[in-house]
């Protein structure tokens, strides 16, 4: 599966040599590093499928963020993407 992920310059050369000096593909030291970080992952730091309440900001001074749905955000980045091809 192709993807693409962004990293800080500085982690991607670090990553980048260290596959080098192992003699790996990057692809393949970031799919292994992938896989070690989720085979290490525990009961307690999976929470899969459990509801967590959507955190709220508050900024200095008291204005409070509220918190937005999924659809919400679908909703408002939908109505920015319409407004930058000039559709509304």
């Amino acid at each position: 599966m192709r993807t693409t992920i962004d990293l800080p310059d500085d982690l991607f050369r670090r990553a980048k040599a260290t596959a080098t000096i192992r003699g790996l593909k990057f692809k393949d030291l970031m799919a292994k590093f992938v896989e070690q970080g989720l085979n290490s992952a525990t009961e307690e730091t999976v929470h899969y499928g459990q509801h967590r309440p959507i955190p709220v900001v508050v900024r200095t001074g008291g204005l409070v963020i509220p918190a937005m749905t999924n659809q919400d955000i679908d909703q408002m980045l939908l109505q920015q993407d319409m407004e930058s091809i000039g559709k509304i």
